[in-house]
């Protein structure tokens, strides 16, 4: 059933994901902080753009949010030409930004008093997951709510899944972001391991992947890490973001988090090399440069 959908925030993620959208069939609406962008993917989708938030979600049954951070969501849900202004009562948020927690029920509860439901929603799979609409989506929030809106983001993802109420999907995307830390981590070792032992790093991945060593990052990355190409996924920088987020709800939660706090400050040292904008996989960059500095 064609619906009319709001999609809020072009960047890498949701330029595609708005795009599955529309060729599902659904009439979508598009707003991006810069015009340029929104015109771009209006021109190539047959598609609406709006210059507000406010403007885009006017009429809209499901607005969509793909944006970077807690206070970019809330500069684009709040005031005048917010997404707020411009919803009509029953019509459905969705937010698939990776935010804190605490802003899901924040926003949540602005919302309810507009007589609008919430998702929080965030995404997993990277640009090329929401290229080839392969996304995995944790949710948080009501059962009946998510039965609308799933066969609706089936158009960008393989799986969705409803954690628990609101806020349950940002957390579980913090538990995603903490387990990809280790094994990055892992894998760089391993691999600056087996080049300082002489081994040839093809015929070792091509042997542990088959076997309980294998992993998605194995699997995607191991390549351009053994060549020392770093600009095939998320950032740094975002990574950094989220680790951030996690391990300020572990404060909260008492959750005991020692490497994900030692893999955040690893990244920090990409950083410090000027690899704020290379993907995770860089941490080998990190034991390159530490070796190289010894010679």
């Amino acid at each position: 059933m064609s619906m009319r959908i709001a999609f809020i925030g072009l960047g890498v993620m949701g330029f595609p994901m708005a795009g599955h959208l529309a060729n599902a069939g659904h009439q979508v609406t598009v707003y991006n902080r810069t015009d340029t962008k929104a015109q771009a993917w209006a021109e190539k989708h047959k598609g609406q753009w709006a210059k507000t938030p406010a403007l885009a979600s006017n009429n809209a049954d499901i607005v969509f949010m793909c944006v970077g951070n807690d206070d970019d969501l809330r500069s684009v849900v709040y005031g005048n030409s917010g997404v707020l202004e411009g919803m009509a009562e029953g019509a459905i948020l969705v937010d698939h930004t990776t935010t804190s927690a605490k802003v899901a029920v924040e926003v949540a509860q602005k919302a309810s008093e507009k007589n609008v439901t919430f998702l929080d929603a965030p995404v997993s799979g990277g640009q090329a997951g929401a290229e080839n609409g392969v996304l995995t989506v944790m949710v948080g929030g009501e059962q009946a709510v998510f039965d609308i809106v799933e066969p609706v983001m089936s158009a960008y993802s393989k799986f969705s899944q409803l954690l628990g109420k609101v806020g349950s999907g940002q957390t579980c995307k913090m538990v995603n972001q903490i387990c990809i830390a280790g094994v990055v981590q892992g894998l760089a070792e391993g691999l600056h391991f087996a080049k300082q032992a002489g081994l040839d790093g093809e015929k070792v991945i091509e042997t542990i992947s088959k076997g309980a060593a294998g992993s998605w990052q194995m699997e995607n990355r191991y390549k351009t890490m053994l060549a020392g190409e770093y600009e095939f996924g998320f950032a740094v920088e975002w990574m950094r973001k989220d680790l951030g987020i996690a391990l300020d709800e572990a404060r909260n939660n008492g959750a005991s988090l020692p490497l994900t706090a030692m893999v955040d400050q690893y990244y920090a040292d990409v950083q410090a090399l000027g690899g704020g904008r290379f993907d995770t996989s860089s941490l080998l960059a990190r034991l390159d440069a530490i070796h190289d500095k010894k010679s």
